[in-house]
């Protein structure tokens, strides 16, 4: 008989919280369930918020929240899930930023403390109470943790980089002129 130790039920916990909490979260972009936009309504959301084109962004963000936390949660695919959550979260973290930090401020407390959990979860792994650990960790080997934080890092920064470029250029064009120049 195994006998697990605290180390695996905590992270059980934390994947069933933070997987469940990102699951619900990228359902309300995709289906528009427990409130949300759904693809429609997100995409144009997205789009106002500078992330173009709204409906291909609403899908990937969606995707990435939902698939990653489900994935988190069960303990499947690991460093996959954790990273692909943890950059849904570093885009939304970039919207919230000009809020300040709290989140009772419209600041990205929130969104960066679920892309901490998610890209921690990826690094330590799921522990024994997981289907990756059923499977003999197939699906969570040691290279795959690097190679996903890299890869979702670089198109993170990508994507993130593009939003700021369009905001910056809306804001540089709704500016008024302060000053006449003779």
């Amino acid at each position: 008989m195994t006998c697990y130790d605290r180390s695996d039920l905590g992270l059980l916990l934390l994947r069933l919280g933070t997987g469940g909490v990102l699951a619900a979260h990228g359902s309300q972009k995709l289906f528009g369930w427990f409130g949300g936009g759904g693809i429609e309504g997100t995409g144009a959301a997205m789009e106002a918020m500078g992330y173009s084109p709204g409906r291909q962004s609403a899908t990937m963000a969606g995707l990435a929240e939902a698939g990653g936390g489900a994935l988190l949660a069960l303990g499947l695919a690991t460093p996959a899930a954790g990273a692909a959550a943890a950059g849904a979260m570093a885009g939304a973290t970039a919207v919230h930023a000009p809020n300040g930090f709290f989140a009772a401020g419209g600041g990205y407390e929130y969104a960066a403390s679920l892309a901490l959990t998610a890209a921690g979860l990826a690094i330590t792994g799921p522990g024994r109470l997981s289907l990756d650990h059923a499977l003999g960790h197939a699906v969570n080997r040691g290279w795959m943790v690097p190679a996903a934080l890299a890869v979702t890092g670089a198109a993170t920064a990508v994507v993130i980089g593009l939003r700021n470029r369009r905001v910056r250029e809306a804001s540089e064009f709704g500016q008024e002129t302060l000053f006449d120049a003779e």
